[in-house]
Parts: structure tokens; sequence; C-alpha cells
């Protein structure tokens, strides 16, 4: 099916989610068959990207599906990242599908995005999600209508989970990331590629310690700001290039090249200033970063999707592997769960028929699921 494609703007009118000069907190771009307005419709959000030009609302459009790429008020602000005020700006992009004709709604949780949408789906169903620390449960968390479908596209299977396999645990002073242990630097040829078992046991216990010491911080440290009288503080964090996929083919073996990570070589990034959590409040830390503390892992929520469910796996991603896909499939409470693999890297950009099929695939698999057309 295919056909003209209409795009528009779309906001959340609450006046308690606009910025003083006017601008909606909550909104995104609706696409939809110019002809007519869908009955089955996707809603996309991510906790930090802005997903309102996603590369999937055209295509699903032009096969007779709406597409809502929205955004909650931390597009942009991860640093100042809360669940709980995140699922309520869900919700109001839910409603607004439901409210425009939408009989059918499909969450689909892309890249980080899987895990937060499923979140989403599990507190819709019954209260899960805890407040902040230092905060309250936001108002209307309590009522957020859930979606009838449940897409998990190449998503990590949490914040903690992400950052922690991707950090550079030969770091060793948070205040100095150029001061390092040579033997625990998978950046060193003296330790791999390819990477002795006994050394990757090693490696990984030392990544968990690594976000663990961080967490320990963030305690004392939101502690004393407290004791202070400030609410909380921003610090950094630099080296969260350094997954050892990223260089040793043989771990979570898939079709990516290496060295690869998603700014390109690894070496380089990893000694860069951009990546995950590289601004964070001390709350944020704890409440979506913290291996200890984190809210932000489908783990925790998957169990709890009764909704039919479809895991899609790029099989050259270069930062999500097939041992993610895996979990987030056998975590699924849902009876009808599949999971597929699609030719491509993490956005599907190659080859150049990617996308195309990946919109076929959950084109396919929506009609199954719902028995009607789209539109």
């Amino acid at each position: 099916m295919s056909g003209a494609v209409a795009c528009e703007p779309v906001a959340a009118d609450v006046p308690a989610l606009r910025t003083g000069w006017g601008l909606p907190l909550a909104r995104g771009a609706y696409c939809r068959p110019s002809a007519r307005s869908p009955r089955i419709a996707i809603i996309a959000a991510h906790y930090n990207l802005d997903f309102s030009h996603h590369y999937l609302a055209p295509l699903l459009a032009a096969r007779g599906f709406g597409f809502l790429g929205w955004n909650t008020r931390f597009c942009g602000r991860e640093a100042y990242f809360l669940l709980d005020r995140a699922l309520v700006d869900i919700g109001l992009g839910v409603r607004w599908l439901r409210d425009h004709g939408a009989e059918v709604v499909v969450l689909l949780g892309n890249s980080g995005g899987g895990s937060l949408m499923a979140a989403y789906q599990a507190q819709a169903h019954a209260p899960v999600v805890r407040a902040a620390r230092g905060a309250r449960l936001a108002a209307g968390i309590d009522r957020l209508p859930p979606g009838d479908l449940y897409v998990s596209l190449a998503a990590h299977p949490g914040r903690p989970e992400v950052l922690t396999s991707w950090l550079d645990p030969s770091v060793l002073d948070e205040r100095d990331p150029a001061l390092t242990e040579p033997s625990l630097d998978m950046y060193d040829a003296c330790n791999g590629p390819p990477f002795p078992e006994d050394f990757v046991e090693r490696y990984r216990a030392a990544q968990r310690a690594r976000n663990q010491r961080v967490t320990e911080w963030c305690r004392r440290e939101l502690e004393r700001m407290q004791n202070a009288g400030f609410p909380d503080r921003l610090f950094t964090l630099q080296r969260t290039w350094a997954d050892l996929r990223f260089l040793d083919p043989a771990l979570d073996p898939n079709e990516r090249s290496v060295p690869a990570c998603y700014l390109g070589d690894p070496a380089r990034a990893n000694r860069g200033i951009d990546g995950i959590a590289t601004v964070s409040s001390l709350r944020t830390w704890l409440a979506m970063w913290s291996l200890e503390e984190s809210q932000c892992r489908s783990a925790d929520y998957l169990p709890q999707l009764r909704t039919p469910s479809l895991v899609v796996q790029a099989g050259a991603d270069c930062g999500v592997f097939p041992s993610d896909a895996q979990a987030i499939l056998a975590g699924l409470g849902s009876h009808d769960k599949q999971l597929v693999q699609v030719a491509g890297d993490h956005y599907f950009q190659t080859p150049a028929t990617a996308r195309q099929e990946l919109a076929e695939l959950i084109a396919g698999w929506i009609a199954e699921r719902t028995g009607r057309a789209p539109a």
C-alpha cells in the first residue's frame, strides 16, 4: 500500500507544559495518509532524541498508518530526565491519537526508546514507577491510556545497561579522563583484540564497578548539596565508548564491521566529549543511569506486558547486539511475541532497501494482529 502523505505539527495544549515564551514542551509531528484519518496509529518517543521526524513516519504513513513522532519535555534535556514526568508526556500523545480517530495505538520503542515505551505500557496497567529522590510522583501518572501493540526496534535493554557496557573501566579518576589503568584499556593492543575470556570477565566487572563508584558518589554528593541548601547539581562523565564488542567481532557476533560505534571510530569517540550521560544531575544519574537504582530498564517492565509484541533486530547493528534482542524477547510477558532480524545498521540506512523492508515488516505484523486495514 502506498499513497500521498501529510505531516503536521502536534503539541499538547497543557499550560503547565509550556515555556514562558509559549513553546509546548510535549510536542511532535504526525504523519498520515493525506486522504483519510487512519484507524491504526503508531507513537514513538525517546529519552532524549527528537523523534518528530522519525525515518519510519513517512514510510508507514504511505502504507496507511498514522505515525506520531513524539517528544517529551526532556527532548535535548537528558541531564534532567525523570521517568514519571516523561511517561505523563507520552500519555498526552497517546490521548491525542485516540482523540483523532486511532482505534489501535502501537507503542514503538526504538533504540533507547525501547525501555521507555515498555515502562509506559507497564505503568498504564498498574503502578510500577517510583518517584525520583526528593520529588513527588507527577500528576496523571496513574491515568495513562495504554497502547494495544508493542514494537521493540533495535532497542537497548535499558539506560544503565547500555551505558555500563560502554563505560571505559580503565578510568581511575572521574575528574581526569586521561588518567587510566593500562591493564583495563581495551584500546591498548597488549590486551587485544581478540580479547581473552579472562580479560572480558575482568573488564565487565570493572565496568560495573565504575558505575557503582559514580552511584555512591552521587548519593554522598546529593546529601552534601541538600544539606547546603541545594536541591541538586550537574556533573560530567567522559570515556563512554568502550564496549569490547566495538573491536572484537567474535563477541556477540552479528554482521557488523569493526572497529565501529555510532560515532564512527570508537577509539576517537572515547576520547571525545559526545556520548550518552556526558552531563547529568545527581538525581537523574540515580534515576536513569545507576545499575543499582535506575528505573529506566526494560527488564523491570517487560514481564508485565501482555500485548502482542514484535522485537526487531538490525543485523549489522554495532551498538545493540543479538544478546540484547534475545533478552528483550525472553523478558516479554506476552504469549504473542516474535523476534525478527532485518538486514541493516542501527538506523537502517544501509543497505538501500533496509528501511522499506523494515516498514513492510512492521506494517504486515500490525495488520496480522489487528485483522483490519490501517485506514
